[in-house]
């Protein structure tokens, strides 16, 4: 059943027609429609996945602003690409990486109801990772040289934007600047006021004493768990935070950010907490099966066609079905965990 009053097409044509008036004047014909058709994909894409998602139980404006978010996004990262001179052939996957990315973790900030600021502060936290990650990796396999990813690493088109709007007089800045803290790109003309249910207010993060030696255990509990969490990828973070209460998985989340936690707690409390949750959690995460997909697409752009079929011809039948379904965006049903082994062969093979 479709959202009651998210028209996910319209308003994805909207942002785009918005963005079009903003692409840089010094960009030629080829890289001004990179710009226009990467924004309008992900956000018609994430819009339609957001439509017909009948568990997560989004609203018109909760699903409304998780699209623009995707849209802003994709609009500043994709400029960056193009500004960075990475080679064109690799902003494909490196936008791919970085919209599931927001999609993910909108999703499930959106789900534990955090404040909208702590909300635009994760996503773009996770934005910069993906970036920065997808840059190393092309550094790592010798696609681009050091001096290159130096120059990628350090684009930043929303800051740049930001600079421009305060330089302007009053008057000339844009009538619907976005919220602060947010990217600054196009806003559709009917997006919602109060977006994000913020709920009660989350009390503030104090971090001025040893946390252990005043915070109730649940707590530091939740903190630990918040930096075991930093350490691992995205999905896995996603994939965890499913199994916890929904108070617990926000709680989590906001902790997974603050600078320094690992000063803040004793290593062997952590240690002790650690140990003890570790008891109840499950004894594996399932793999995301559409990350999966997603990282074969990517790996196989940065391939020759014939190179690829030629490689995977010589696999076993579930290896080249599972290989090309995910071509055309399908999961091939097999162990989720036997298809992260191809994906990763596949990628160390580029």
């Amino acid at each position: 059943m479709a959202i009651q009053g998210f028209n996910y097409e319209e308003f994805a044509k909207n942002l785009t027609d918005q963005a079009k008036e903003i692409v840089p004047a010094d960009f030629n014909d080829n890289q001004k429609q990179f710009v226009v058709n990467t924004l309008y994909n992900f956000s018609n894409m994430a819009g339609k996945a957001l439509s017909e998602d009948k568990q997560s139980g989004f609203n018109a404006d909760q699903a409304m602003m998780i699209t623009q978010i995707i849209a802003e996004w994709s609009f500043h990262k994709s400029v960056d690409l193009i500004r960075s001179g990475i080679p064109q052939q690799f902003w494909d996957p490196i936008m791919q990486k970085i919209a599931y990315t927001i999609f993910e973790i909108a999703q499930q900030t959106f789900k534990q109801n955090l404040p909208q600021d702590q909300i635009l502060q994760l996503i773009e936290h996770h934005v910069k990772k993906a970036y920065d990650e997808s840059i190393k990796e092309l550094k790592d396999r010798n696609l681009i040289d050091e001096a290159l990813m130096e120059k990628a690493v350090k684009q930043s088109n929303i800051d740049t934007m930001m600079q421009q709007m305060q330089e302007e007089p009053p008057a000339q800045q844009p009538a619907q600047a976005a919220p602060q803290g947010a990217p600054q790109a196009p806003a559709a003309q009917n997006t919602p006021s109060k977006p994000v249910p913020a709920g009660t207010p989350a009390a503030p993060i104090d971090m001025s004493k040893p946390l252990e030696k005043y915070k109730p255990p649940k707590l530091l509990k939740l903190v630990a768990v918040a930096l075991l969490l930093k350490r691992v990828t995205d999905d896995r973070v996603q994939s965890i935070l499913n199994h916890f209460e929904q108070d617990d998985a926000g709680t989590v989340l906001r902790y997974m950010y603050v600078d320094n936690l690992e000063e803040k707690v004793d290593p062997s409390v952590t240690m002790r907490v650690l140990e003890d949750i570790g008891k109840n959690l499950p004894s594996a995460t399932e793999v995301n099966t559409n990350l999966l997909v997603e990282r074969v697409k990517a790996t196989a752009s940065m391939m020759d066609r014939q190179k690829l079929e030629a490689m995977v011809q010589r696999e076993r039948a579930n290896v080249r079905r599972f290989v090309f379904n995910a071509l055309e965006g399908e999961f091939y049903k097999m162990p989720p965990r036997v298809a992260a082994v191809i994906a990763s062969h596949l990628e160390h093979s580029v």
